[in-house]
Order: C-alpha cells, then structure tokens, then sequence
C-alpha cells in the first residue's frame, strides 16, 4: 500500500493502474486536492478529521471518503517534560497565523478592490453574521447573489468537482473572517492580560502584546504550551466541526486548551473535564479570568485532556484503526 499525509490525485492514479492500496490521510482543510475526480479511484481510503465534511462527501455517494479525528504523539510529547525544565513562562499564549499577511493567502483585499459597490456590502453583511455565530457556517450556501462578481473581480479556476462558491467561500472569505475574529479576540484579551503570540507575521503588533515570530511545529511549538498557563484555539473558519491539529497538540503536550466551539471536540472529551470551550467574546474573556486564577483546576483539565489523549488518540490508535480497515 501508499500512504501520505493529505491527499494526491496524481499518487491515486498510479495505484489505481498498478491495483495497489493507497491510504490518505488530510490535516487541513480545506484540502483542494479531494475536489479531484480521482477522489472516486476505488484504490482510495480517504480519512478527513472534519466530521461536516465526511458527511458532504458521503451524502454525494463518495464511500472513498472516511472519517478520522487528528492525533498527537504522547510518547514523543512526554520526553520533553522528562529530559526539560520547563518553567511557566506565558499566562495567556496563541500558536498560528493571522492571515492578514499577503504571503499566507490575504485575497481577499485583491479581490474586494476589484468588486462593485453592492457586492462588497454584501460580503461585510455575511462576514458581520458568520462571525456571531460558532458550530455552523453558512457562507458557501449564501454566495450566490454575488459569485458571478467575485468571479469577474478575482477569476480562480476549479480543480475538480468542487463548485465556485466553495471555492470563494473556503479559499478566500473565511480566511478573511478568521483574520478579523483572531484580531478581534487577542486584542480584547491584551487588554485586559499580557498575551504571547507566535506567527510568522513578525511585523505586526499591538499594545500588550508580545510577538515572538513563528516558532517550529516539531519541538518549539510542544515547549510554549508546556510553558503557558492558557493555550488559546481559534479554528480556521474552513473548519466546520473538525478538532484543528494544534488542539490535539496542546492537549498531547499537558496543556490547558480553551477553544472555540466545534462540534467534533464533543464526541471525544468533555468540556470542563479534558478541555474548555468559550461561546463567545465575553464568554472567552470571562474563562480566561476564572482559570488564571484556579491553577489546581486548570491543571487537572490539562491533566485529563493529556490523558485521554494518550489513551485513545495517539497516532499508533490511528494506523491501527486504518490497517484494520484495510485487511
């Protein structure tokens, strides 16, 4: 058999000429190369970590595409506290981009320079309504009054069977929202407590705000949530349900999670218990107070989430899983 990490069309058509298994494994979303027509090769196991987006695929009658929440290695994870000392070092902490760097896919702002009047009012009444609302997210649906001006304004071309409105929805608007939200809540919390960011736009800023740049995935990443009393996840709005990679991460690593809303988080943990999930703004920020100040709790849900974590979703439970499914 063939196994990669996301999905490649091109791997797909050389197993499916040579009748060899290929198994594919996605970590982002979206992910545009399961839009593939190749996507139906019956050589293919497919595994998306976002629960929405297996039920998209499955309800079109794709059966190449499955679902697998994300995972993180404990064992490596451990040995850091083990062979570190690792003091505290950061109250409030944030690992990720901001997506306002044009480096990192900002086209929103090409495109919106481009669009008339009318649709750039509509775009910034959707994004004010997405941005209330967590667990569900409607802005493909609603595109269509405008889409043929987003095509004119900003032309991107399909890759497969994916439509113009995902396209405009997951590519570009939702990074914007993403943008606006990660912004919106760093800055209301930095008003209140010193936050530590890790980006790559190393240029940007903020009062009370500290940013480091960006810090390297394998070892630099695992060391911040150790040395963070409040890890913050603020999920790529791509990401319907799914849990993102760096909740695993920060709970695999002994940290304290508090994450926005996703639905996929329910069917593994327990809010309160393994991890902390805020509503809203004001939600957010009063969760932050309470658990700055309630150490022996935090450090019990880090405890827990590590636990669960170690016990039931490392990656060795996850190849498991797959190669049974193949035998």
């Amino acid at each position: 058999m063939v196994f990669s990490f996301g999905y490649d069309g091109f791997i797909s058509e050389i197993c499916d000429k040579e009748k060899i298994r290929y198994i594919s494994w996605t970590y982002d979303n979206p992910d545009i190369m399961l839009y593939s027509y190749t996507v139906n090769n019956p050589c293919n196991v497919i595994y998306v970590f976002d629960k929405s987006l297996y039920a998209q695929f499955h309800d079109a009658g794709i059966s190449t595409v499955r679902y697998m929440p994300l995972a993180a290695n404990t064992e490596r994870l451990d040995r850091m506290s083990r062979t570190e000392s690792l003091p505290t070092l950061y109250d409030i902490s944030f690992v990720g981009s901001l997506y306002v760097e044009r480096e990192r896919g900002n086209y929103y702002d090409q495109m919106a320079v481009n669009l008339p009047d009318y649709a750039n009012g509509y775009l910034d009444g959707l994004i004010a309504a997405q941005l209330k609302i967590q667990g569900y997210n409607f802005i493909e649906e609603l595109l269509g009054p405008v889409i043929n001006d987003l095509c004119e304004a900003f032309p991107l071309q399909p890759f497969g069977m994916e439509t113009r409105e995902f396209l405009y929805a997951q590519g570009i608007i939702n990074r914007r929202i993403t943008a606006i939200e990660r912004l919106d809540l760093l800055a209301d919390i930095a008003g209140k407590h010193r936050v530590d960011l890790f980006t790559h736009y190393k240029e940007f800023s903020m009062p009370n705000l500290y940013n480091h740049g960006e810090v390297y995935s394998y070892d630099e990443f695992p060391r911040v949530i150790k040395q963070s009393k409040i890890n913050l996840n603020i999920t790529l709005r791509s990401i319907h349900s799914g849990i993102p990679l760096r909740a695993f991460e920060i709970m695999g690593s002994g940290g304290f999670l508090l994450s926005n809303y996703q639905a996929d988080f329910l069917d593994f943990f327990v809010p309160g218990e393994d991890f902390v999930y805020y509503e809203d703004k004001s939600d957010l920020l009063r969760k932050i107070d309470y658990y700055l100040i309630h150490e022996d709790e935090r450090k019990e849900i880090a405890k827990n989430g590590h636990d669960k974590v170690a016990a039931a979703h490392t990656y060795r439970h996850r190849i498991r899983e797959m190669l049974d499914f193949i035998k």
